[in-house]
């Protein structure tokens, strides 16, 4: 987290919202002092709204609150990046960003959950249908053959068995109702604990 005081020469600054978790952006947004003393008093992002020339709490109608993690302010001093834990779509819309875009691992893991939840005779039905047991046996089969496909054939074949392996580990955390997102917010608190310990 920043230290760094905004420069408020011009009374607005933009504010980049991005998810802690998935490194998405999620939406742009504007502070004022104001909002910012909000934002940082209540730990719940709040902008300043030029349409309607006031201040609004992401979420106070809807409930997708955005709940600040961290921040930072750009060398200028003049346009902050939130990082935040959303707690809904980010867009009116109902999109996860208003930029439209899903990463392609959450997109992935929303189509095993939607599989689990329906089935439908796919392989990926059938699995979570299963013995969580056979899919972690299929997990740990994916790993060996990688590993060896990394030591004795190409890079085709690497990426094709590195692709298996990710697919079965969605599907291992989606059999144990964990998500990609915890693994992803597991990694972020080692990488943090390891800069503040070297």
């Amino acid at each position: 987290m920043s230290n760094v005081n905004p420069d408020w020469g011009k009374g607005l600054l933009p504010a980049v919202v991005q998810d802690y978790v998935t490194g998405e952006v999620l939406m742009l947004g504007y502070m004022n002092d104001a909002s910012w003393e909000a934002t940082l008093r209540d730990r719940r992002v709040t902008f300043y709204s030029r349409s309607r020339d006031e201040i609004w709490r992401k979420g106070e109608t809807s409930g997708n609150f955005f709940d600040l993690v961290s921040w930072d302010i750009d060398c200028d001093k003049d346009t902050f990046l939130l990082q935040v834990m959303p707690q809904g779509p980010a867009c009116h819309t109902g999109s996860v960003s208003c930029f439209g875009s899903v990463p392609f691992l959450s997109e992935l893991a929303d189509l095993i959950r939607a599989r689990r939840d329906n089935p439908d005779g796919s392989y990926t039905s059938k699995l979570l249908s299963g013995d969580k047991t056979f899919v972690a046996q299929k997990v740990g089969e994916e790993g060996v053959e990688l590993a060896l496909a990394s030591v004795a054939q190409s890079s085709e074949r690497i990426v094709s068995e590195a692709a298996d392996l990710i697919y079965h580990f969605l599907v291992l955390l989606e059999a144990n109702d964990l998500s990609f997102p915890e693994v992803v917010a597991e990694l972020r608190e080692r990488r943090a604990s390891s800069l503040t310990s070297s």
